[in-house]
């Protein structure tokens, strides 16, 4: 145990966003790790802990996604921490090349010569990468709706023009002569990027990251983190959590990308009864909600409510910061008078403001309801004890939003709902 309180035996997870974490840190929860994701300084504790920290870096120029996160790892390192996964955008969105530089230029104050290994794929989601490439759904991720996201747009798919300086090593062979491979690339290179087409790739990845020990970085999405779970554990069921009952959700769409679009609009299509909130600057976020209310009558409030960002009329980092915090103190009125059972939260930035806004200090995370979609406990704040889903703006089909509510409120014990 370190001098500040967290084990040696902890995973410190660096995300750039928060539904990143979300996702990432689950895949230690699955593997019997105790799981959080921290919204504030004080770190949990505990042994066989994982504790993901969010930068918020995504949106970030190069030299300030370095800073963030390189603040974060020395924070988690100075707790204790001696394992460390970066978890990034499993698209390549945003600031990566500045976010693998930070961490290591923290990390190797503890671990001389460290190198990182990057691999985003998460094939369960569609993301591969093949050749150097990163695919979405077999198409190279430059020609996806990843090219026309409206604030960390992907221009490259080839992952060493993401990276600049990254090396590109084989996957073939066993994962000790990965490892010998991985080290000796490591030697003249800080990054090296790796192949992985399917799940049995990650493993096979995994199983020499941990080989190479510390010295190894590994910097990916949750699909590498999966993989890399169990290694790093020692194999320990996951724990018992408190049955949970959920009839009245509210649903939050803060991602302006086109995949969550469709999704929002397929839940007002499936979803009886549905109502739907949009932050209005002319009027005050209690004033809304109570006009709301008193229009609802003797009527209790519906089973589902989507408060969604509206349309935006420019773009940019200052424009969406406003959005998201316009929409946090409207998800803050609903929340205190109309009391939901569970809360959704699809997108990084918005979802990271409306947990401060109600005053999360962390997520306890129990499982997830579908695949890339983690389920947890607020802990904190004026919602303590809500439950609290998160979801990427980025990834699904029309109609996951809707499968993700039905397996919601399906979910009565600590057990994963497969969708």
């Amino acid at each position: 145990m370190s001098e500040h309180g967290m084990s040696e035996n902890t995973v410190a997870v660096v995300a750039d966003d928060l539904t990143g974490a979300g996702d990432c840190v689950v895949q230690f929860a699955r593997a019997g790790w105790r799981s959080h994701l921290a919204l504030g300084p004080a770190l949990p504790v505990g042994e066989r802990t994982a504790v993901a920290v969010v930068t918020d870096a995504r949106p970030l120029d190069t030299d300030a996604a370095a800073a963030a996160t390189a603040d974060a790892v020395s924070a988690l390192v100075s707790a204790g921490s001696q394992r460390l996964y970066v978890k990034i955008d499993s698209t390549m969105r945003g600031s990566v090349a500045g976010q693998v530089a930070g961490a290591l230029a923290a990390w190797r104050e503890q671990v001389p010569g460290a190198f990182a290994v990057v691999c985003p794929s998460y094939p369960a989601l569609g993301r591969t990468v093949s050749d150097g490439v990163l695919l979405v759904d077999g198409a190279p991720v430059a020609t996806t709706a990843a090219a026309h996201d409206p604030v960390t747009p992907v221009h490259e798919s080839d992952l060493t023009a993401l990276l600049p300086g990254a090396v590109r090593v084989s996957a073939d062979g066993d994962a000790r002569a990965l490892a010998v491979r991985l080290a000796q690339a490591g030697e003249t290179a800080d990054t090296v990027v790796v192949d992985a087409v399917a799940d049995a790739d990650l493993d096979h990845l995994a199983g020499a990251v941990a080989l190479l020990g510390a010295h190894a970085v590994p910097v990916g999405s949750a699909g590498l983190a999966a993989a890399l779970a169990p290694r790093w554990g020692d194999g320990a069921d996951s724990p018992e959590l408190p049955r949970i009952a959920v009839e009245r959700v509210l649903v939050v769409l803060s991602s302006l990308n086109e995949v969550s679009l469709a999704q929002a609009d397929e839940l007002v299509r499936a979803e009886a009864g549905i109502h739907v909130l949009v932050p209005d600057s002319a009027v005050g976020a209690d004033d809304a909600v109570a006009s709301w209310l008193t229009g609802l009558g003797p009527r209790t409030p519906p089973a589902t409510v989507l408060v969604r960002t509206p349309e935006p009329t420019d773009t940019g980092r200052e424009r969406a910061a406003q959005a998201a915090s316009s929409l946090a103190e409207l998800v803050a009125a609903v929340t205190a008078r109309a009391r939901p059972d569970a809360i959704v939260l699809i997108g990084g930035d918005g979802s990271r403001a409306v947990l401060a806004r109600l005053g999360a200090r962390s997520v306890r995370i129990a499982g997830s309801v579908a695949e890339g979609v983690p389920l947890g406990r607020l802990e904190g704040g004026s919602a303590d004890g809500t439950v609290v889903v998160t979801k990427a703006g980025g990834f699904g089909t029309a109609r996951t939003v809707v499968d993700v509510l039905a397996n919601l409120r399906s979910y009565c014990s600590h057990q994963e709902v497969n969708p």
